[in-house]
């Protein structure tokens, strides 16, 4: 399943072919325009129909009966079966219904399908439909893999993409995984998975976890997962946290509150800014104290509340996930708060909050972020490790705003976060959109277009102000507005020279760092066709027509019906057109990218898959277009000439992280069993099976008759071990009770690894090379205390490492030695301008490269995942390639050579240079 990169995001990965003897839809019966699926029979647009539906039953059979009704467009063959009801939304007369596709009895993801209808008495007329309703659909949905082992391989794959090559916090406790049932990915005839949400606390940076992983379940590979964590700045910037569960009593009528007076008390605050304004409040009679809940704005609907809790001496990670029953609506003894609540955030909180509603209500007529007047939930204060959380998030069910420091103001202080905060909240109850790649960048583009909607009004900010489309410039306590600000809504980017394209472990596939470039373009829409006409557009866009799995042509193309739908004029049409088409958001705007690379194989269709090289070859994991085979291994000369040869069995398994040696390729093979180790000469012959074992083996090498890899029998624990291909009795490096070993690599008959010895702030940090051939370990030099230790690398005259220059930071140091662990010098510092935060290495007789990123306080491409090159002597330092993706996993083919995963098309490919491209201007 599916690209790393994020083209579309999840849209790239999940789609569908037309099942045999099916054709695109082709033009309806009748009246209005039809706009064909991708991939599939069902049509992504139908519009400017009027076709009468049933008046007499509910919206949801009325939906259904069209769709059927219609089969002959639709394709659809029996909605009632495989059409669930989402719900129904609308307002005067419209009935918008979304419903799920589900196949077999089984949801599919993204599968969602919107008819809109409207209703006068008894009589309903169809207006129009969209969405993603997948046709070629014809997998089993009997699993082989059970819930046990799905949660087990989630976990683990959650723990390695978040490790990366650093090792957890001492203090870290095991993340943990919950079964949420059966999902098909929509991909070729389907792939049937487990979803598994993983929860805990980040091993290294101890922010709250929230990840989605889809388990294969047949194989037990996992073939997706992104993070449900929502925040309003990427977690460079300072953390993150997202998604909660339902806990009793906070969704819907919101948290149960007693003694107090239900009447409005009209309160008053001081906003960051100095403002006084009117808060309302209660009076809670078993505190002799006021309380920041507003029961007059639904009193005529829910009787929910709006309420701002404090959580000061909370940890983020106490409060996602999870409802903190301690804590208590933000109090004062008289109905004027002072200074505490002011500092703490929560005037600003409950104030926002109140006007974030009004705009819902009073524009939209929507009633609270699901539409039915549920609570509103807001908690200020929270904390990390005791220290200052510069973020805010939507979890699912309440806004949680940090804590400020002597920098930032807590950032409830911002109107537009606020408002982008809630919007996330909108969006969780309409379109939904997958928080990942395209689809997630989309999340985040409407979060900040509502946002800054909601501030610029509320404020008079003139929309065509040079400063009306900043985010978050008044969350600074010393910086002007421009220089604090996280985004700018006008800051010109566009698809074709500043779409990141990135992996789902940066990110989320680039949900904030794309956001700018769609939200321009509805910015632009606001200038040029008004506050008022640009924000129902936007707003029935996204509540009418948007679907999970969308990205941005199909973000496009649902703006543009909506504002046909509204009647806009020809000339407001060409403007909504021009502000899309001037941030290159057009039909196959992909092809546009360019790159200073030589391509060795496109579209790998893998995530976070490893490649490997050597001897003049290279090796690969990829997945054809239709999932009609899961991943497999291929092998390819470095110099592009020659035949690609498939090196596995497409057999069902799932075959990830080969290596190469240009001799042999051996690879990890999962199955619902056990992950093995197999191996086939690349000039052909048999599959041999060389290890098994439950949870899996990293760090793949091979040379010649030799297969080093790091195993992890159980959590928490590292052995470096090899074995021979003409013996495979495992061998370990190392026998010493308690000694972990990690980050292997080979060359000339002797492995190198990293060791770590003792726990907690005890342990200690080395580097070591073992002699396969006579069985002597020699130990590396350090300079100075090592904070940790990272990936190897071996040649025949040096040894290679990273070396991490404290816990916190990142920061590593290139580190080489002798063979004979003398003469130990640092190629590149750890520490200072020039210093990088590596992640990853390999080495040649010629030179090392390193994959790393450098520090900042937000993503951009010169902050991304990069190569850097250092030749053997070590004098300079060159950037492999100037593309402007995310650069991950490279490996050596042999000299200066690299081939590496990249992604600035958009899709994952592995393409190659010859030698490195110098300075990157």
């Amino acid at each position: 399943m599916a690209g790393a990169v994020a083209l579309t995001g999840v849209a790239a990965l999940v789609v569908a072919a037309v099942p045999a003897g099916a054709v695109p839809a082709g033009p309806p019966v009748g009246p209005g325009e039809v706009v064909p699926g991708e991939r599939t029979a069902t049509p992504a647009l139908v519009e400017g129909i009027r076709e009468k539906a049933d008046g007499t039953g509910s919206a949801a059979d009325a939906a259904r009966g069209h769709l059927a009704a219609g089969e002959g467009r639709y394709h659809i063959g029996d909605p009632q079966r495989d059409l669930r009801p989402v719900g129904t939304a609308g307002t005067g007369g419209r009935e918008i219904v979304r419903l799920q596709q589900k196949h077999r009895g089984v949801d599919v993801l993204g599968g969602q399908y919107v008819v809109r209808m409207e209703r006068k008495g008894g009589d309903r007329v169809v207006t129009g439909t969209s969405g993603k309703y997948f046709t070629g659909l014809t997998a089993g949905v009997e699993p082989g893999v059970d819930e046990a082992l799905a949660v087990e391989r989630a976990v683990d794959a959650t723990t390695d993409r978040l490790l990366g090559k650093r090792l957890p916090r001492a203090d870290a406790q095991p993340l943990t995984g919950k079964d949420r049932g059966l999902v098909v990915i929509p991909r070729g005839a389907g792939v049937l998975t487990r979803h598994v949400t993983v929860r805990g606390t980040h091993p290294v940076t101890g922010e709250p976890v929230l990840h989605e992983v889809y388990v294969d379940a047949q194989a037990g590979y996992p073939v997706l997962q992104y993070s449900g964590i929502k925040t309003f700045r990427t977690a460079a910037a300072g953390g993150a946290a997202r998604r909660a569960a339902e806990e009793p009593g906070v969704k819907g009528s919101g948290v149960k509150k007693s003694g107090a007076k239900e009447s409005g008390v009209k309160g008053s605050g001081v906003k960051y800014d100095g403002k006084t304004v009117e808060l309302p409040v209660a009076y809670e009679e078993s505190r002799t104290a006021y309380v920041l809940r507003d029961h007059t704005r639904m009193a005529g609907s829910s009787k929910n509340t709006l309420s701002t809790w404090d959580a000061r001496g909370k940890d983020v990670s106490d409060v996602s996930g999870t409802w903190p029953y301690d804590i208590q609506e933000f109090g004062s003894p008289t109905p004027a708060f002072g200074p505490e609540a002011t500092e703490a955030g929560a005037v600003d909180a409950h104030w926002a909050a109140g006007q974030v509603y009004d705009y819902y209500r009073q524009r939209h007529g929507r009633d609270s972020l699901d539409g039915r007047g549920m609570a509103v939930n807001s908690l200020v204060g929270v904390t990390q490790f005791g220290q200052p959380y510069i973020n805010a998030f939507w979890d699912g069910t309440k806004m949680v705003y940090g804590a400020g420091d002597a920098e930032y103001r807590t950032l409830s202080a911002g109107l537009d976060v606020v408002g982008h905060e809630m919007t996330h909240g909108v969006v969780e109850h309409s379109a939904n959109l997958v928080y990942a790649g395209q689809s997630g960048a989309l999340n985040e583009a409407i979060a900040d277009y509502f946002g800054n909607a909601v501030e610029t009004d509320t404020y008079g900010i003139p929309t065509d102000s040079p400063d009306s489309g900043l985010l978050g410039e008044s969350l600074c306590r010393n910086k002007p507005p421009r220089a604090c600000a996280t985004r700018d809504l006008n800051d010109g980017r566009t698809t074709s020279k500043s779409f990141l394209g990135v992996s789902f472990a940066t990110d989320n596939g680039g949900v904030h760092l794309n956001s700018t470039i769609f939200s321009g373009a509805l910015w632009d829409l606001r200038e040029d066709l008004g506050n008022t006409l640009a924000d129902r557009i936007v707003y029935k866009a996204l509540t009418e027509y948007l679907t999970p799995l969308d990205g941005f042509t199909e973000g496009r193309a649902a703006v543009l019906a909506a504002a046909r739908a509204l009647n806009a004029t020809g000339p407001q049409l060409r403007a909504a057109e021009r502000a899309f088409s001037a941030h290159g958001i057009v039909p196959g705007w992909e092809l546009a990218t360019g790159v200073d690379s030589d391509q060795l194989l496109g579209r790998l269709n893998t995530d976070g898959v490893k490649t490997g090289a050597g001897g003049g070859w290279w090796a690969a994991s990829k997945s054809n277009d239709d999932g009609t085979e899961p991943y497999s291994v291929w092998a390819g000369r470095a110099d592009g000439t020659g035949a690609q040869k498939l090196m596995s069995p497409n057999d069902g398994r799932f075959h990830v992280h080969p290596a190469t040696d240009g001799k042999t390729v051996v690879w990890l093979s999962y199955n619902r069993r056990s992950v093995d180790i197999l191996a086939r000469p690349i000039a052909g012959g048999p599959v041999k099976k060389l290890w098994s074992g439950r949870r899996g083996a990293v760090d793949l090498r091979v040379e010649g008759d030799v297969v080093v890899f790091e195993s992890h029998p159980r959590p928490g624990r590292q052995l470096v071990r090899y074995l021979r291909l003409s013996d495979p009795t495992v061998v370990d490096v190392h026998d010493e009770h308690g000694l972990r070993t990690g980050y292997p690599s080979i060359s000339h008959g002797r492995i190198a690894y990293g060791t770590i010895r003792g726990t907690g702030s005890a342990r200690t940090y080395g580097v070591e090379v073992y002699d396969v051939q006579t069985g002597k370990r020699t130990e590396m030099g350090q300079l100075g205390t090592p904070a940790g230790i990272g990936q190897t690398a071996i040649n025949g005259t040096h040894v290679y490492w990273l070396a991490p220059t404290d816990a916190e930071s990142g920061f590593t140091a290139l580190r080489r030695a002798d063979l004979d662990g003398t003469r130990v010098t640092d190629l590149s510092p750890g520490g200072g301008p020039e210093a990088l935060r590596g992640s990853d290495l390999v080495a040649t007789d010629e030179a090392a490269t390193v994959t790393a990123w450098t520090p900042a306080t937000d993503f951009r491409n010169e902050t991304l995942s990069k190569l850097w090159q250092f030749p053997a002597d070590g004098k300079q330092r060159d950037r492999v390639s100037c593309n402007r993706g995310e650069q991950t996993w490279a490996a050596a083919p042999g000299g200066r050579q690299v081939v590496w995963l990249d992604g600035t098309t958009g899709y994952t490919d592995l393409v190659t240079r010859t030698r490195p491209a110098g300075r990157c201007d």
